[in-house]
């Protein structure tokens, strides 16, 4: 019953919008003047209804807009159901400034076919034309076309265009609403600058407002590159070689900036030296290279990237600050730690979003074992924690390495505990190796700078069970791809995150956390203050000082997105 209601509804819509509203054609009618004042005729306010009611508008290139029938009818209430895009039948600054941004709309990340940005002009043309025929009947879907364009760009721009958990991401997507009918209403109808009240819909992350000037940079320079590709060699090219693609691997490292501007290198030069190596050691450095300046084959994979790639990375990576400003409240309660998986990397902050601490860390393998994308607070740090094996880790590997070697256990610190965290002396019987296949018992290293969690574990509960901890395998820290561990992070230096975790406890002095790292019990120390932890996955991140920095997409993350993008956006909302 309902489709065949909407149906009908849609029919009479489509009628009265091909009929017109007003008069015979060629004659201004009272509806004509009515509309030209921006109020609708009777008849006119009858057809407005109907058309948000059946949630279709055939001319929009995505016609059914179901989805946002309340937020358009509840826009067109709180203005008393007049046209408010145009004046007569000029359309009026606002309106222009909108379909600006409409058009515009790739400097945002987001594609203009969605918003119908080529074909405003069109439109606008048309209401210019003299002796308008039927002018309400034009002049109200005009008006209803601008303004479901407006709230599909005004939540894509707030929110996304993607429901996270589409795409596996543990943000929860009801915490943050905004009433886009009124912001349209009180922000927007009668703005001076309505570039700068849509503006505020935006996250106001300081590397978000990067992360859009770098787009607008790289849509550029995708532009200005001709994407020659450099050839390949069968060694790397050290410092001092010849190369054949010297005047490109130049042309390339002058316009993403790696290379200065002023640098002489001659056209016919084949030699790779000097302040070519320099530029390339940049180049690897912002591209999570080991930057020693030889062109081996991560490097010239990353060289030969297309900019058109790096456009889409800074795409992607602002559609996932848009969801993280979704889900965090309006303020963090505290100075926050970010941890973005594919850097590698750590930053917490001070109270003025200031990166003062960053490391490296350890993540989540990417096959089976990846680090999940998630927010929490964190509650509590422990000195000299037990490490409690989880139970795929007890049966896959350790299992079978004590059926190997039955001093296994002690060679390693480990213990055998029930359910009440008893520590079981029968040894390793068979018996004891089956409750421990099934679960029955349970695998615990004991504390010490050998436990796998080094001697500090930071704890922000959460469903997946992942936490930060120290580590005594530093040397992972000296490679450029650092997907090791079972899901937890590993930390560089986790007495600094220490120190900075417990600066608002009393009492709790760099000296006090060592000596609980060289103590011989297990301290759990509360935190005066939670701390938000955030675990963000983006490709592309943009420095204070305006340096671009890109990363493998190491669990393949960025290849769903962009395939669910370039799917497009369904016709319906």
């Amino acid at each position: 019953m309902v489709t065949i209601r909407r149906r009908h509804i849609c029919v009479v819509v489509l009628a009265l919008l091909a009929a017109g509203c007003g008069g015979e054609r060629g004659a201004p009618s009272a509806e004509t003047t009515v509309a030209a004042a921006g109020r609708l005729s009777p008849q006119g306010e009858a057809t407005l209804l109907a058309v948000i009611e059946a949630g279709n508008l055939p001319d929009l290139r995505r016609p059914n807009f179901f989805g946002y029938r309340t937020c358009v009818k509840n826009f067109y209430e709180s203005v008393g159901r007049t046209l408010v895009w145009t004046k007569g039948t000029q359309t009026t600054n606002q309106a222009l400034a909108l379909i600006d941004l409409l058009q515009n709309a790739d400097k945002k990340g987001l594609n203009p076919e969605d918003y119908d940005g080529p074909r405003w002009a069109e439109r606008v043309g048309l209401l210019r034309q003299p002796n308008l025929q039927d002018s309400e009947r034009v002049l109200l879907r005009f008006d209803l076309m601008l303004t479901v364009s407006a709230v599909r760009y005004a939540s894509d721009l707030h929110i996304g265009r993607v429901n996270p958990h589409q795409v596996h991401f543990g943000f929860a997507i009801e915490h943050k609403k905004t009433d886009l009918a009124e912001f349209l209403r009180r922000n927007v109808v009668g703005a001076v600058d309505v570039k700068t009240a849509f503006a505020e819909l935006e996250p106001p992350f300081p590397v978000y407002r990067r992360a859009e000037k770098a787009l607008q940079t790289y849509q550029r320079l995708a532009r200005e590159d001709d994407a020659e590709l450099l050839p390949h060699t069968k060694m790397p090219v050290e410092p001092g070689d010849t190369y054949p693609g010297i005047t490109r691997l130049a042309r390339l490292l002058r316009l993403v900036g790696d290379l200065p501007a002023d640098a002489t290198i001659a056209p016919q030069h084949t030699v790779y030296e000097d302040e070519l190596v320099d530029a390339v050691k940049r180049f690897q450095q912002r591209h999570g290279l080991e930057p020693d300046g030889r062109i081996g084959r991560d490097t010239l994979e990353q060289l030969n990237t297309p900019l058109t790639r790096r456009v889409k990375q800074l795409e992607l990576a602002l559609e996932r600050w848009r969801w993280l400003w979704r889900w965090l409240p309006p303020h963090f309660s505290e100075p926050p730690i970010v941890v973005n998986i594919p850097e590698f990397k750590l930053r917490a902050f001070d109270d003025g979003y200031r990166p003062v601490l960053t490391m490296k860390v350890v993540v989540g393998k990417a096959y089976r074992h990846r680090t999940p994308v998630f927010a929490q607070d964190m509650k509590y740090v422990i000195f000299r924690p037990y490490w409690d094996v989880p139970p795929s880790i007890q049966r896959g590997e350790l299992v079978p390495e004590i059926e190997k070697d039955r001093g296994y256990l002690a060679k390693h610190a480990y213990e055998i505990v029930d359910s009440r965290t008893r520590v079981v002396t029968e040894g390793t019987s068979e018996d004891v190796l089956q409750q421990l296949r099934s679960g029955q018992l349970a695998i615990r290293q004991k504390p010490g700078p050998t436990n796998s969690l080094g001697l500090i574990k930071f704890v922000f509960p959460n469903e997946n069970n992942v936490y930060m901890h120290a580590t005594p395998a530093v040397e992972l820290f000296a490679k450029s791809r650092r997907d090791f561990s079972h899901g937890c992070i590993r930390l560089e230096n986790a007495e600094e995150l220490a120190v900075w975790a417990l600066r608002s406890n009393p009492g709790w002095t760099r000296d006090r956390i060592r000596a609980a790292m060289e103590g011989n019990k297990t301290v759990q120390v509360s935190l005066a203050k939670p701390v938000p932890v955030l675990i963000v996955y983006a490709t592309a991140i943009v420095l204070e000082n305006g340096e671009v920095h890109f990363f493998d997409d190491v669990y393949g993350y960025d290849a769903v997105l962009r395939r669910v993008l370039e799917k497009g956006r369904p016709d319906s909302d």
